[in-house]
């Protein structure tokens, strides 16, 4: 192993204080600072933000929290995955310089009350189904920016909706981050990465590719030349229908910053999909030019 290919030293801490003077460190060295946020159990779709992350920056923040404000009362907190040895391990070699893993009690203090919501963009789609969960997500991620500072955030188009989301939210409010969305991994047959993935059985794993399909056959109709979006929307959700084990929440094509859905085909076009697979709730999405 060559001396540019082992182990980067990393500060792993909780501290606030020292997180910010590490950053402060960072920036008074003139140093572009690049953060990206995770909930941990990290695959491959985290490494490449990290790495990418690295080649834009010179110091790479990970940020590693649970956070319980996005979670709905049924959902799964409790059984998320939480192998923090092992992703203190990935965050070294993909070039982390500092992993931030905060405990909830100093995010969220006892009287905490105060909370980001991004009107319009979160009430459809997974705001819809999850009417609570965005508010958390945009909540601690400007909580997360607010304690980086970093230049550039790194998130990635797996859950398309939530840095469009971000996106709006650093916008609006002035934020001085750059949001910097990275593409989806795969698995080689097409199936999205997700932490979640975890939870699938070998047939719910297969099931599951019914996702990847219907957003492939949304991509296919519209190269062919389909303009009726509503028979492709009808398509997409046949294609996950008709697959045991799927319960379609929802399949449709939409503009890719209002995230309205489209009756006429445009430019630019996002396909989205989200289902539960057995007990597991799986979303994806296809960028349709």
């Amino acid at each position: 192993m060559s001396a540019d290919s082992l182990p980067r030293e990393m500060l792993i801490t909780a501290d606030f204080s020292e997180l910010r003077r590490s950053v402060a460190a960072a920036r008074h060295a003139g140093q572009i600072i690049g953060c990206v946020p995770t909930m941990g159990a990290l695959h491959a779709g985290h490494i490449s933000l990290m790495q990418q992350a690295h080649a834009e920056c010179d110091f790479v923040i990970a940020t590693l929290f649970v956070n319980p404000t996005q979670f709905g009362p049924q959902e799964d907190l409790q059984k998320y995955p939480r192998p923090f040895e092992a992703d203190c391990d990935k965050c070294r070699v993909a070039g982390v310089d500092l992993l931030f893993h905060p405990s909830v009690e100093s995010i969220y203090p006892p009287g905490y009350s105060t909370f980001v919501e991004v009107e319009g963009l979160t009430t459809k789609w997974e705001g819809a189904v999850r009417p609570t969960h965005f508010r958390g997500v945009t909540t601690v991620v400007a909580k997360l920016l607010n304690l980086t500072q970093p230049d550039k955030a790194y998130f990635g188009q797996k859950d398309f909706q939530q840095q469009a989301i971000i996106r709006r939210m650093c916008r609006d409010l002035d934020m001085p981050t750059e949001i910097v969305t990275c593409p989806t991994v795969r698995d080689p047959d097409g199936l999205a990465l997700s932490s979640r993935n975890a939870y699938l059985n070998v047939t719910e794993r297969a099931s599951g590719l019914s996702l990847y399909r219907a957003l492939c056959l949304a991509r296919d109709k519209v190269r062919t030349g389909e303009k009726d979006l509503a028979a492709i929307r009808l398509a997409m959700r046949a294609e996950m229908e008709q697959t045991p084990g799927v319960a379609v929440d929802y399949a449709t094509i939409a503009d890719p910053d209002s995230l309205v859905e489209l009756n006429e085909p445009q430019p630019r076009m996002v396909a989205l999909v989200a289902a539960r697979v057995g007990p597991t709730r799986l979303i994806d999405n296809r960028l349709i030019p």
